[in-house]
């Protein structure tokens, strides 16, 4: 399974950024997905996740009504789109995806994009 990130960047706060995750190596339209993110010091925590069909989605309190994950399994692509940034968004941002194997689960990470929000 192979994910890549893209779309990060600087931006001013109030401003907006869409993510981008391309999938490639696993069925993408059967998988949950997410967006997680880790800010300098800090653990990595869930921003959004979104299940297969994208009929339901969850977000951290911190993003609720400002963050939306949105997924095309007909590009294998999976999304978040980001209005009303914050200096706290800043982090870089991992896409995510699991898969169960023989029992075992398999999870699986990006590279990341960096996300800054100036002040």
């Amino acid at each position: 399974v192979h994910l890549v990130e893209s779309g990060g960047g600087l931006v001013q706060a109030g401003g907006s950024l869409r993510l981008s995750c391309a999938a490639s190596g696993h069925t993408f339209s059967m998988t949950v997905m997410g967006w997680y993110r880790q800010a300098p010091g800090k653990q990595r925590e869930l921003v959004a996740v979104i299940t297969s069909a994208g009929g339901s989605t969850n977000y951290a309190d911190s993003v609720k009504g400002r963050f939306t994950i949105s997924r095309d399994n007909a590009n294998n692509t999976m999304y978040l789109q980001m209005n009303s940034l914050k200096p706290e968004d800043t982090a870089v941002y991992y896409c995510n995806t699991f898969e169960w194997k023989n029992n075992l689960k398999y999870v699986y990470w990006g590279r990341g994009t960096q996300v800054t929000v100036s002040s």
